[in-house]
């Protein structure tokens, strides 16, 4: 029970609640905003684990073109050490018995 002073002056009435259909309908809004945030968050969540995932990706694929890289360089410096030599002993036989 409440008091309304305005209108009644100093009597006490029973206090007006909302009918049942509304209480019921608040109820399911809530429910559905619930809902709505859980799906929100778990869209997220979702994005945010693709986007570690193309992060690590990009990283892996980084490092093999470093790995590559460095392979062709290795690869290189090898035949160059096998050439190097045949040049040289090749020019010390020409230009070395005069």
């Amino acid at each position: 029970m409440t008091r309304c002073p305005e209108k009644c002056g100093k009597q006490w009435r029973p206090k007006q609640g909302k009918p049942e259909w509304q209480k019921q309908k608040e109820k399911m809004a809530k429910e559905e905003a619930g809902k709505k945030r859980e799906k929100k968050a778990e869209r997220q969540k979702k994005r945010k684990q693709k986007k570690e995932r193309t992060i690590e990706v990009k990283k892996v694929a980084k490092e093999w073109k470093i790995w590559d890289e460095e392979e062709e360089i290795v690869k290189s410096e090898i035949e160059a050490k096998k050439l190097v030599p045949e040049q040289f002993y090749r020019w010390i036989k020409i230009f070395g018995k005069k």
